[in-house]
């Protein structure tokens, strides 16, 4: 891709279709979450996630489906309609599900991919629910519970947020958990969420953003306040707004408004950084919206977003250290 767009016109679906497409059963190389609780333990990905098993690691193959799924609603037309159509339903059946599910009773599988897969699992089924026939999300439904039961259960005795920019970023389990609570129309869960992000950021003010790290793929800034925006009352999200980036309409700070450098795409650590300069995309795009119509940010705020989407979009693949995630997140940014 020789420049970015600030749209997802059908050539760009088209084209991260075909990423996603490659990667999604590349089993190939992969990173497992998996413990081993004895020899009989030691087996493949296909073997144990039988739908997840590609894309290197277990949540970028979610994500990747959820790209797909994204692509294939907001873009009926284009040429790859056909092979995501036959993908799913080879993919999504009842036993594939329920033996995704199933390795969820494993006793040592308890922290597995907290929050991050967690999230992305939810996000993937609110996708499917938007879809006009929900088989899919018919079909997901009872591995979605169970990672919705799993928010449920741990969110409660989670006495502190997680303040980084990778996986383990609470913000960003937060933000996309709450697709899922709308799509579901699950005002308990909701009001959970809503509650524990109070708890957890009602009172930051004055946001140093010291970042980026060397291996972010979120801004831990910015996802805080996207996170918040999903789940605060339009006014009570501005005044909190206000309050933590007080700064923000003169561009400051400064590193939430410059894009971060990428030094080697092939090394899987510092490609993250392409991803931080796209979820900082995604983000200024949403925070925007949630702010006042008159508020002079907006302007600087779509502006951040051009910058951050310059200097990464061209790079969603390339190297797969790159290309088996980064389209996921050009794709939040596009359709911010």
């Amino acid at each position: 891709m020789s420049s970015p767009s600030a749209d997802l016109t059908a050539e760009v679906a088209s084209r991260f279709a075909r990423i996603a497409l490659g990667h999604v059963e590349r089993e190939y190389p992969n990173k497992m979450d998996h413990v081993l609780d004895g020899p009989q333990d030691a087996v493949g990905p296909r073997e144990l996630h039988p739908i997840f098993f590609g894309s290197f690691d277990w949540h970028s193959c979610v994500h990747g489906y959820w790209t797909l799924a994204t692509l294939r609603r907001l873009h009926p037309e284009i040429p790859e309609a056909k092979a995501i159509d036959d993908l799913f339903a080879g993919a999504f059946t009842h036993e594939k599900v329920e033996a995704e599910r199933a390795y969820l009773d494993r006793p040592s599988a308890r922290g597995f991919e907290r929050p991050y897969g967690w999230a992305w699992l939810l996000m993937l089924q609110a996708e499917l629910m938007r879809h006009g026939d929900e088989t899919w999300a018919r079909r997901l439904a009872p591995l979605a519970e169970a990672f919705a039961d799993r928010f449920r259960a741990f969110l409660p005795k989670a006495t502190y947020p997680v303040r980084t920019g990778v996986h383990n970023s609470t913000a960003f389990a937060l933000a996309l958990a709450a697709d899922f609570a709308k799509a579901t129309q699950d005002a308990a869960f909701e009001t959970l969420l809503r509650d524990t992000a109070r708890s957890w950021y009602g009172a930051d003010r004055d946001a140093a953003a010291w970042e980026p790290s060397g291996d972010d793929f979120l801004s831990p800034t910015l996802m805080e306040a996207e996170a918040l925006r999903r789940l605060l009352p339009p006014a009570e999200f501005r005044t909190w707004f206000a309050a933590f980036l007080p700064d923000a309409a003169q561009g400051a700070p400064a590193s939430l408004f410059t894009p971060a450098t990428v030094s080697d795409r092939s090394d899987g650590k510092i490609a993250h950084l392409d991803g931080l300069n796209l979820s900082r995309a995604w983000c200024w795009r949403a925070i925007a919206q949630g702010l006042d119509p008159d508020d002079h940010l907006r302007a600087g705020a779509h502006e951040a977003a051009e910058r951050h989407l310059a200097a990464s979009l061209p790079h969603v693949a390339g190297d797969y250290m790159g290309e088996h995630w980064l389209a996921s997140f050009a794709l939040l940014a596009l359709t911010a």
